[in-house]
């Protein structure tokens, strides 16, 4: 596929892009390169290749959903700061 600058252009202002005409012309040199890699892998075949969702037979890659205890107010308190016994005190934002 050969893409040309009104293309460029074009997606440059979709994006809210503004590109100089140098620039318009360099994106267009290196987006027709990529295509044109993209339009060669094309050619590979590629029937006998298993359809591939992940590199390795992850199943199930999450620890399982447990109840446990939580850390004791007093321990995450005494990591902060400034408390007040109860809670993190934190300055107002709005």
């Amino acid at each position: 596929m050969k893409i040309d600058k009104e293309n460029v252009k074009r997606v440059a202002r979709l994006a809210r892009l503004e590109l100089s005409d140098e620039e318009t012309a360099t994106m267009t040199r290196q987006l027709d390169t990529i295509l044109q890699y993209v339009a060669k892998l094309d050619e590979l075949d590629t029937s006998d290749v298993a359809v591939t969702t992940h590199p390795q037979d992850a199943v199930n890659t999450f620890r399982p959903d447990e109840t446990r205890p939580s850390l004791p107010r007093d321990k995450a308190l005494a990591a902060s700061p400034l408390q007040n016994g109860e809670a993190f005190v934190v300055p107002r934002v709005i």
